[in-house]
């Protein structure tokens, strides 16, 4: 155990390390280098900031308003609990939208049910197998200036659906 704890605490110091190293041996100029994509980025950060607050808005609307809820009780009624529990639909709906907003969500389950609950780790399962569809989508495409998404969300909505269905298949069978 004390070896694995070492390796966990080394491991990112020593790839940082590495990476100047080989940086000097091939006489790169590894300083400038580092300033230069730091510039890049912060570039990227400008030109993605507005996407992120208008997400992050829509996302506290979304809780505020209560239209949550009423989403959540509409679905709610379509879909038996014997087959998704209704408890983690706002989960799996905010869940597209922001991970951060999600986590609340998901500590609202744990105090409630308890983490080791069938919910908690149904709930757990979910926040690892699922992914924020829209808020990956927009973020990425809006930075490299792709306006034509093409079968993107189409293809995240069902990795999103198999994470949901997975997340209960595991929690319940095995």
């Amino acid at each position: 155990m004390n070896l694995l704890l070492f390796v966990s605490e080394i491991t990112i110091p020593l790839l940082v390390f590495g990476v100047v190293a080989y940086g000097i041996t091939n006489r790169q100029p590894v300083y400038e280098d580092f300033i230069t994509g730091a510039k890049d980025g912060m570039k990227t950060v400008f030109g993605i900031m507005p996407t992120l607050i208008g997400l992050m808005i829509a996302v506290g609307i979304l809780r505020a308003s209560g239209f949550l809820g009423y989403l959540t009780n509409l679905l709610s009624c379509l879909i038996p609990d014997v087959v998704f529990p209704s408890e983690l639909l706002p989960l799996s709906i905010v869940k597209l939208f922001s991970s951060s907003a999600s986590t609340g969500l998901l500590l609202d389950i744990y105090k409630e049910y308890g983490a080791d609950s069938v919910l908690g780790k149904m709930a757990s399962i979910m926040m690892s197998s699922t992914e924020t569809v829209f808020y990956t989508m927009s973020v990425y495409f809006m930075s490299v200036s792709i306006k034509k998404s093409r079968y993107t969300l189409a293809g995240a909505m069902v990795a999103t659906i198999a994470g949901l269905i997975a997340s209960i298949y595991f929690t319940k069978f095995i």
